[in-house]
């Protein structure tokens, strides 16, 4: 217990005794001096405290511009793919009408380059089976003029006819 008594006494400051609880002109100095460097601390906290709300009011002000600059932008962007989507349609179109020798489904796509892609393709593919078309029709070549003549078929005539015929070849009248 002695321990603990000489822990208090040793804990609290000394201070010169007074009776009466009055303060010193050294204790109100001191305490006028401390309550100033109060007023300034609160002063520049105050101070800060204001700075910090003007910056906030003005991220706030660049924070709304940002999101009505942002939907402007979105606002731009869609009009922007929607005239994109016509043109590229309108291409489409106009690929198909200049090309009207390949049939119209073959040409497709969503963008310039897969119609223009689309469009070699079937191209090839055109100019492939018109080679291969005029090279069968090489090979069936007819001889231009009369083919010669060849005899008379006889089958299914009647008598008379077959008299006919037969003067008729050597020559003759009928």
């Amino acid at each position: 217990m002695e321990n603990e008594e000489n822990k208090e006494t040793q804990e609290t400051p000394e201070t010169p005794e007074n009776p009466n609880e009055v303060s010193t002109p050294e204790d109100l100095e001191a305490i006028k001096a401390q309550l100033e460097e109060e007023k300034k601390t609160k002063a520049a906290a105050e101070a800060s405290l204001a700075e910090k709300d003007t910056r906030i009011a003005e991220l706030e002000a660049s924070l709304s511009e940002a999101k009505s600059g942002s939907e402007a932008a979105a606002a731009e962007l869609a009009s922007a793919k929607e005239a994109n989507a016509q043109a590229v349609s309108k291409y489409l179109d106009a690929v198909r009408t200049a090309n009207s020798t390949i049939p119209q489904d073959i040409i497709a796509g969503d963008t310039i380059e897969d119609i223009d892609a689309s469009l070699a393709k079937a191209t090839t593919i055109a100019e492939s089976v018109k080679a291969n078309l005029e090279a069968q029709a090489k090979e069936a070549k007819v001889p231009a003029g009369a083919p010669t003549r060849g005899e008379i078929s006889l089958e299914g005539l009647t008598p008379r006819e077959k008299i006919a015929a037969g003067i008729q070849q050597k020559g003759g009248t009928t």
